[in-house]
């Protein structure tokens, strides 16, 4: 369960669809809503612990998310 927090987000209602892009553009797309979105840090929390592997999630990408992971693993 995600929590209240996520009916504060500014993707909130629209369709998922589009927090899951397939290209680089789509990528670009979703992320504008994230530069908006007050609830950034508890989306990205929320994926990084349990462990999302697709979509957009906190103003990054799958790739992003895992390099967050491994710096994180470093420290």
């Amino acid at each position: 369960m995600m929590g209240d927090w996520s009916e504060a987000g500014a993707c909130y209602g629209i369709d998922p669809s589009v927090m899951v892009p397939d290209s680089q553009r789509g990528r670009e797309y979703a992320k504008t809503f994230c530069a908006r979105c007050p609830v950034t840090a508890q989306c990205l929390a929320h994926a990084m612990a349990t462990g999302e592997q697709h979509g957009i999630w906190g103003g990054k990408d799958p790739d992003e998310r895992r390099a967050l992971r491994r710096n994180g693993t470093r420290r």
